[in-house]
């Protein structure tokens, strides 16, 4: 306890609680300090100084590190010596995707499509820089959708009884015609007939993922993520394909054409055999629920994940999946116990694609045309080392 004067005149309660001496700081502290204007703008150094302002916006450096962690292990070798054994390579990565030392998971709930985050996951998979896609139906659809008519920013206080008179669909400040859903219709429904013949004839045991494949390969458009992850090899699972517009697609495709079917065991086989045999494994989580469940299941079969980093908004105080902070997956197995896992608590649009600036962005170089571009996909799995 400090040492008054004897003519200090401070009920004693008061000198204990109110004058308590601090001890030392830890050596290692950082100190909270935010961005200084004054040197100008330069939003690289603001992003930084992020990790030491606190709250949320320390959480975010926290991720930036994590993901860059991620990166740099995918960027060093993988040990020669194959986790599985003598196992072939095509039982574990179905695209044939070349083997990296950190396989990096990236799930998405439909939200993100909807919104302007698609142009930036689509520079994920077209720069080959994720190995592995899981989404909701709409984060398929909505994707294919925008190649075929556009979403509008509208007003979360738009009535619904109106836009429906309109035929027009709210997806929270978001409106989407529904004549889009109608074109989707019509230009699935051929996709479909032409799947059931080459199940009838060839045996082709398709799968939500292979579907997911053949779509990406039939729209042909490089703003489709969809479109990209067929182009470079990189699975998308979406073990609830039919809660959405697909759903809606299947279901009275068998009416008109029946007899096609979807296997999902072979798509969980597939999925969870990636994590089982990798030599790394880095999660990144945007949104809850199944994608968020269906990721981290398939890293408990290695006992978990090296790396990982959620963004969502959701409390854990109710027990959900999407609350859920990353210490209750440790729990499970579904993180490894000497992770240093991040939940950074935001709305994404907000901070993902600051997100992606401070970490894979950094490691692309852009060529100057797209038969550069093709040439630089094709060639390598597009990550750097930042050493």
């Amino acid at each position: 306890m400090a040492v008054y004067n004897k003519d200090d005149t401070l009920p004693l309660s008061v000198r204990e609680s109110l004058l308590l001496k601090s001890q030392e700081m830890p050596a290692n502290s950082v100190k909270v300090q935010g961005y200084d204007f004054n040197q100008g703008i330069n939003f690289h150094k603001l992003l930084e100084s992020y990790y030491s302002s606190g709250f949320q916006a320390t959480n975010f450096g926290l991720a930036v590190e994590e993901i860059n962690k991620m990166l740099d292990k995918k960027a060093e070798p993988r040990p020669t010596k194959r986790i599985d054994g003598d196992a072939p390579n095509r039982e574990y990565h179905p695209r044939e995707r070349r083997d990296t030392n950190c396989t990096i998971f990236l799930g998405y709930t439909s939200n993100l499509i909807s919104s302007g985050m698609r142009e930036t996951l689509r520079f994920l998979v077209q720069h080959n820089l994720v190995d592995v896609l899981v989404t909701t139906a709409g984060g398929i659809e909505e994707d294919l959708m925008k190649c075929i008519g556009d979403t509008y920013v509208g007003d979360f206080r738009l009535k619904g009884s109106e836009l429906r008179s309109k035929g027009h669909n709210r997806i929270g400040n978001l409106v989407a015609p529904n004549d889009n859903y109608i074109k989707f219709e019509k230009w699935m429904t051929p996709i479909l007939d032409q799947m059931l013949e080459e199940q009838n004839t060839l045996g082709i045991n398709w799968t939500p993922s292979k579907m997911i494949e053949r779509l990406g390969k039939e729209i042909n458009n490089p703003e489709s993520v969809c479109y990209w992850a067929y182009k470079n090899n990189i699975p998308i699972y979406s073990p609830a394909v039919s809660d959405g517009a697909i759903g809606d697609e299947l279901y009275m495709h068998s009416y008109r054409n029946p007899g096609l079917r979807l296997d999902l065991v072979e798509d969980i086989r597939s999925m969870n055999n990636m994590p089982a045999t990798a030599a790394n494994t880095g999660l990144i989580i945007l949104g809850g629920g199944l994608v968020k469940h269906h990721i981290c299941n398939a890293n408990a079969m290695r006992n978990g994940a090296d790396f990982a980093v959620y963004i969502n908004t959701a409390q854990e105080f109710d027990g959900s999946d999407a609350g859920a902070r990353p210490d209750e997956a440790v729990s499970w197995g579904k993180i490894k116990m000497d992770a240093r896992p991040v939940k950074l608590f935001s709305d994404f649009t907000l901070v993902f694609p600051l997100l992606v600036a401070e970490t894979f962005a950094r490691r692309v170089k852009l060529p100057h045309n797209v038969d550069d571009a093709l040439n630089t996909i094709n060639g390598s799995n597009g990550v750097e080392s930042n050493n």
